[in-house]
């Protein structure tokens, strides 16, 4: 990050453990500001004990990410003591553990799914994103920057059987982001996706799994792609999907972006659809 980067007021999501902790350690390493959200306390505090070294600083907010007067206040919150909010890295998710700890080994079938737990995983996955970025992105364009950064998974994992509804629902925030970056176009803010690129060793995958965890994606590997993309170097770069296990912390960013991007969604099979494209949609 550059110097002026290192004052970025930034507000992520799920920083109580895994992925969400490990962004939100790294972006208080370069001296930002960082509003860490979770509904878990205990996790929470845990994040922000670490982050007692860093020249940053780490704010503890808990929040039920599945009200939207909860999801509110966080951006509220964050503009009111800071006074503008940079970067929101969209991290807080649900999978299939809230269906089978077995998951890994014994499929959850659709049909199998419990409808309630179902829609709480939507509600974290994928409303609470959009009520986020929603509430965050006017603040953005008023400043002429900002960043939102959402992260999802493999295209396969959005496919593969046994992972109704976690595969969808990062789906359709991979589909969201991908309208979104569309959409802020020339505001001076971007809309990228970032993912581990892999099986991520986080606490979604049970300690008792019967897993190699020494060939899990280390939840650090988030850490390089996200201060790339929470700095002035990603100006410009929207619309991209970045695997972090790809990303080489000794590459130039022109490198990493060839070896470790690629566009958001499925732009080519949307093409052969014959859909009007965005110039078409706004000259009616």
């Amino acid at each position: 990050m550059t110097d002026r980067s290192k004052a970025r007021c930034c507000v992520v999501t799920g920083a109580g453990s895994g992925l969400g902790r490990a962004m939100t350690l790294g972006l208080a390493q370069t001296g930002a500001t960082v509003i860490a959200a979770d509904v878990d306390e205990a996790g929470l505090d845990a994040t922000v004990q670490q982050s007692k070294t860093h020249p940053g600083r780490v704010v503890a907010h808990r929040a039920d990410l599945t009200q939207q007067s909860e999801c509110k206040a966080l951006i509220d919150k964050t503009v009111s003591s800071l006074g503008r909010i940079d970067v929101l890295v969209n991290c807080a998710g649900l999978n299939m553990a809230i269906f089978s700890r077995e998951f890994l080994t014994k499929l959850v079938r659709f049909w199998e799914v419990d409808p309630d737990k179902w829609q709480r995983l939507y509600d974290v996955n994928v409303r609470a994103p959009f009520l986020l970025a929603h509430d965050a992105a006017p603040h953005m364009m008023r400043q002429g920057w900002g960043r939102i950064v959402n992260i999802t998974t493999s295209f396969s994992t959005m496919m593969r059987e046994g992972n109704t509804p976690y595969g969808q629902a990062k789906a359709a925030l991979e589909a969201s982001s991908a309208c979104w970056s569309q959409e802020l176009e020339g505001t001076g803010v971007t809309c990228n996706v970032l993912l581990p690129g892999g099986a991520a060793d986080t606490p979604m995958i049970p300690e008792d799994a019967p897993v190699d965890r020494s060939k899990l994606v280390p939840a650090a590997a988030m850490v390089a792609p996200l201060l790339y993309l929470a700095s002035d170097r990603s100006d410009g770069v929207t619309g991209i999907r970045i695997l972090a296990a790809r990303w080489r912390a000794d590459d130039s960013d022109e490198a990493n972006l060839k070896q470790a991007g690629s566009p958001i969604g499925w732009p080519l099979l949307g093409a052969e659809s014959g859909a009007p494209t965005r110039g078409s949609v706004a000259s009616r």
